[in-house]
């Protein structure tokens, strides 16, 4: 079962979210997080009918230093996970 997956955001260790404002319609209220170690993921098996999507957070893996994030083994990770969507998705467990 083929499972790919498209990164939702590019690391940068914060993440911006909106809410509405619920003073003002139509508006929304802005807040950025800092020290977000994850990203956000979307996961897709097309092996399904419907095809499933399946959205989480994955975290990201730094260099031996701890602090210098490692895209390469963080990729390395997302594929990982996404190995284990695979597995859930045929068993049933996502869907």
């Amino acid at each position: 079962m083929a499972v790919t997956y498209v990164l939702d955001e590019t690391f940068d260790g914060t993440r911006t979210s909106q809410v509405p404002d619920p003073d003002n319609d139509g508006e929304t209220i802005s807040s950025t997080a800092t020290g977000i170690k994850d990203i956000m993921v979307t996961f897709t098996c097309d092996d399904t009918d419907p095809a499933c999507v399946h959205k989480r957070s994955v975290n990201v893996c730094f260099a031996a230093d701890g602090t210098t994030y490692d895209a390469a083994a963080t990729a390395a990770r997302i594929v990982e996970v996404g190995n284990g969507v695979a597995h859930k998705i045929a068993v049933g467990v996502i869907s």
